[in-house]
C-alpha cells in the first residue's frame, strides 16, 4: 500500500496520533450542475488544494476519496485515490458514508479523520480537538458541532467501526447521523471556528468564498 506520508521541512515526520485523513470528493454536486466540487477553481487554485494543504500536516497519511477525475486529483495532491466500494446501483454515488467506509478499509491506521472537499476554511487544529473529545468522552466517533448543530462530515472515526458501517450501507442505510448514533459519539464544539463550516454548493457561494479568501490572504 502506498501512503502519502507527511514530512516536515527539515526532518522526517514522526506519527503521533496514528491517524489517516481522507478528503471526501466523491459526491454528485447536483446543486453545482454536477461539476466536481473538489476541482472547482477558487482564486485560480482547485479547491482540493486548499483542503489538502491544511489537513496534510495534521495527519500521518492523507488520501482522497473520489469517484471520477482520478488523474486530476492524483496530479494535484500526489496522494492515493480511493473510490466508493458501495454504490446506489443507479448512479454509483452512495454518499459520504460510502467514502468513509472505503477509507477505513484502505487505511491500516486505528483512526480516520474525514472532511469534505468544499470547505476551504478548514481549522488547523481540527484533528487534535477531535482526538481530545474522543479521548475525554471515551467515544467511538468524534463529530464536529457548530453550537447545537451537527456537522457530520467533519469527523474522527475509530477503525474498528468498519464492519458496522459496511453492514449499515449494505442494508441500504445512507443517513450519516443514523449510523453515528448506533455508537458512542463525542460532540466537539467548534463555534470558535465557525468559518470552517462554510461550503460551496452554488456558483453564488463560490464567488462569496473567493472574495473571503482574497481578503484573508
Amino acid at each position: 500500500m502506498v501512503m502519502c506520508m507527511i514530512s516536515g521541512n527539515n526532518s522526517k515526520f514522526v506519527p503521533t496520533r496514528q491517524t489517516a485523513g481522507v478528503v471526501l470528493a466523491g459526491g454528485r454536486a447536483t446543486r453545482m450542475g454536477g461539476r466536481d466540487k473538489g476541482l472547482l477553481p477558487i482564486n485560480g487554485r482547485p479547491m482540493i488544494m486548499y483542503i489538502s494543504e491544511i489537513l496534510r500536516p495534521q495527519v500521518d497519511s492523507l488520501f482522497i476519496n473520489a469517484n471520477r477525475n482520478h488523474a486530476a486529483y492524483a496530479r494535484l495532491t500526489r496522494c492515493p485515490l480511493i473510490s466508493d466500494r458501495i454504490s446506489d446501483h443507479v448512479d454509483h454515488f452512495a454518499g459520504p458514508l460510502a467514502g468513509m467506509a472505503a477509507a477505513l478499509a484502505y487505511s491500516p491506521m486505528p483512526y480516520l479523520v474525514a472532511v469534505p472537499c468544499d470547505s476551504p476554511f478548514l481549522a488547523h487544529d481540527l484533528v487534535s480537538r477531535l482526538h481530545r473529545g474522543l479521548q475525554q468522552q471515551q467515544a467511538d466517533i468524534a463529530m464536529a458541532m457548530l453550537g447545537d448543530k451537527a456537522q457530520p462530515v467533519f469527523v474522527l472515526l475509530s477503525r474498528h467501526l468498519l464492519d458496522s458501517l459496511v453492514e449499515f450501507l449494505e442494508a441500504g442505510g445512507r443517513k450519516i447521523i443514523h449510523w453515528y448514533y448506533q455508537h458512542k459519539v463525542a460532540e466537539v464544539d467548534f463555534s470558535d471556528r465557525a468559518p470552517m463550516f462554510e461550503n460551496i454548493n452554488t456558483p453564488q457561494e463560490q464567488a462569496r468564498i473567493e472574495e473571503q479568501l482574497r481578503v484573508a490572504l
